[in-house]
């Protein structure tokens, strides 16, 4: 399985079929830390959440349908 690069300040996902900018079904995996506190009743809240690593496995077009056919591509305006 390849994993996806993740977008940065100045680059964005673009499909390779359709075009598509905006629209993306993102499936990732994460692995996270929380301090969960929970009230007298035993309902939890998070109040705190540390990302220990993520990894995105696939994104999907939600145009098109194409998967894993993204590509990062300079936002506009974007000095590279």
């Amino acid at each position: 399985m390849t994993t996806v690069p993740q977008p940065t300040d100045g680059t964005r996902w673009r499909c390779t079929l359709c075009g598509n900018l905006t629209r993306f079904d993102v499936t990732r995996s994460s692995k996270v830390v929380e301090y969960v506190h929970l009230d007298l009743a035993g309902e939890a809240t998070v109040e705190e959440r540390e990302v220990v690593s993520e990894t995105i496995e696939s994104v999907r077009c939600r145009w098109c349908n194409a998967v894993d056919q993204i590509e990062l591509v300079d936002r506009p305006g974007a000095d590279s």
